[in-house]
């Protein structure tokens, strides 16, 4: 697989394999798709098909259905249940693109014959450069997934997104014409009563405030997310909630899974989130947003996050106002 940074001849060598006509490729991307997984891999997927490839989309398990409206989500796979016919595009296939994140192991389930097979592999974390191989095939549908991709990953523009290059992509994208408000009550705007008690739930009785670390926190185990009919991304976005609140800096959710804790982080300034998801929670992710796991209970993970918190006192306390 190729690995480490990009460079020209990588993306002129991936360009000469895509001049060639009808390649079948795989597009795959990390467990628990977000909006910016499944907004990148369902664009990349526009600019394939557009360029006269047989392409589908495999995700490792379902995503919310708040994403499955973007241009070509009929073309998605989902490996939880669909494995012989996930397994045998993963066979078939010539090239294989690896999507928003840089560990095979995300993949889970399906990760082995993703390794061991003979396509091509290219690993994308995050914003592939598109001025070798993609810019001419880009349409509509690819740039409403980017865009919305871009929107999600950035909690709409609110973090992760003080670059300029970032608002010169969307407003390239922009001129496909189509409408961003409508993305937004897509993504924003489009959830279920129950979630929405939901969250009114996990504020009022779930989350804690730690003023002497200026850190929140919210956990959710299942008992609790079977009471409110718990749906794939009905917690969206719940862990930015508590950054409103004046003089916390660091956020942190705890959601229970079959087998696992699932952990998101949100920060303000320059508090890495993502090193410290890396160091302790098995994760990464970007300086303000990152997400990571923990395999005990409930219980010992949230002593394990509390305990951390002295060590990192000295910088989460030179955020209060």
């Amino acid at each position: 697989m190729d690995s480490g940074k990009n460079n020209k001849s990588d993306l002129k060598k991936i360009k000469r394999l895509l001049q060639k006509p009808s390649k079948r490729i795989v597009i795959i991307t990390h467990i628990n798709p977000d909006g910016d997984a499944i907004g990148s891999s369902l664009g990349l997927l526009n600019i394939l098909v557009n360029a006269g490839h047989i392409t589908d989309v495999i995700t490792p398990n379902d995503y919310p259905g708040f994403l499955q409206w973007l241009p070509g989500n009929n073309s998605v796979l989902v490996y939880s249940g669909n494995k012989e016919a996930a397994l045998k595009k993963i066979l078939e296939a010539e090239i294989i693109f690896s999507i928003d994140f840089n560990d095979l192991k995300r993949i889970k389930q399906f990760y082995k014959p993703v390794e061991n097979s003979g396509a091509y592999k290219v690993m994308i974390d995050h914003h592939p450069d598109p001025e070798y191989f993609a810019e001419c095939l880009i349409n509509k549908e690819a740039a409403v997934c980017l865009f919305t991709g871009i929107m999600a990953d950035t909690g709409c523009f609110s973090y992760n997104s003080s670059n300029k290059n970032t608002y010169l992509i969307i407003a390239d994208l922009l001129d496909y014409k189509f409408s961003k408000n409508e993305i937004y009550y897509r993504l924003y705007d489009n959830f279920t009563a129950n979630r929405m008690r939901l969250l009114g739930y996990a504020l009022n009785e779930k989350m804690e405030i730690l003023p002497d670390y200026n850190t929140a926190i919210i956990s959710l185990n299942k008992k609790e997310l079977e009471k409110y009919k718990f749906r794939t991304g009905d917690s969206e976005s719940f862990v930015n909630y508590p950054l409103s609140i004046k003089n916390i800096c660091f956020s942190a959710f705890f959601i229970e899974r079959e087998d696992h804790i699932k952990v998101s982080f949100r920060s303000k300034g320059d508090f890495a989130v993502n090193e410290f998801s890396k160091k302790h929670f098995n994760g990464g992710g970007h300086l303000n947003a990152a997400g990571g796991e923990s395999y005990t209970t409930m219980k010992e993970t949230l002593e394990k996050f509390k305990k951390l918190l002295p060590a990192y006192k000295e910088k989460l306390k030179k955020y209060e106002i």
